[in-house]
C-alpha cells in the first residue's frame, strides 16, 4: 500500500508498478497483465500520460496489459474500494491529523488476516502531465479497443523487441 503527500497521478502510478515489477523473478513475470481499474480521471483509458507510461511499461517488458474498467456505481465489485472499506473500519474516524499516524494505522490493519506493507512515497509528482492530440492520436493506434466499449476494454501489445 503505497500513500503519497501529494496528488495521485498518471506517473505515480506507473512508477509504483515499476516498483513492484522489480520483486518478480523474471521467470515468474506473466506475459500478459490485467489491470482492473475504475476509471477515475487518474486512470482513465482517454488519459494521455496513463496510457503513454502504460504503453512504454508494456514495451520495455515485453508485457501486454489489458485495461478492464468497473462501470460507473459498482464499486462494491472492486477489491481496491473493499480494501478502503476495511482501512476505513479500521480508522474509526479517528483524525489522521499526521502522516505517521496514517501510516501507522493502515501499517496495524489487516485485510482477510493479513497486513499491509505501507510505504511512504516521498518523491512529488507534477499534476496535469499530458500528451498533444497529435501525439495521442499516434499513440492511439497503438490500443486495441473492444468494439461498443471503447473505453472500458483496451489491450495495449508490446512492440517486439529486435535482436
Amino acid at each position: 500500500m503505497w500513500f503519497a503527500q501529494g496528488k495521485v497521478t498518471a506517473d505515480f502510478m506507473v512508477d509504483r508498478l515499476e516498483e513492484l515489477w522489480k520483486t518478480f523473478a523474471p521467470e515468474d513475470r506473466p506475459h500478459t497483465l490485467v489491470i482492473n481499474a475504475d476509471n477515475g480521471p487518474e486512470n482513465s483509458s482517454r488519459r494521455t500520460q496513463w496510457m503513454k507510461r502504460l504503453t512504454e511499461f508494456s514495451d520495455t517488458h515485453q508485457i501486454r496489459i489489458r485495461l478492464a474498467y468497473y462501470p460507473p456505481y459498482h464499486s462494491k465489485y472492486n477489491p481496491v474500494e473493499r480494501l478502503w472499506g476495511v482501512l476505513e473500519n479500521h480508522w474509526r474516524g479517528e483524525l489522521l491529523d499526521s502522516v505517521e499516524k496514517t501510516l501507522g494505522l493502515a501499517r496495524s490493519m489487516a485485510y482477510k488476516g493479513i497486513h499491509p506493507v505501507v510505504r511512504k512515497v516521498k518523491k512529488s509528482y507534477k499534476a496535469g502531465v499530458s500528451l498533444s492530440k497529435h501525439a495521442m492520436r499516434e499513440l492511439e493506434k497503438r490500443f486495441d479497443r473492444k468494439p461498443d466499449l471503447e473505453s472500458w476494454f483496451v489491450t495495449i501489445n508490446p512492440i517486439t523487441k529486435l535482436g
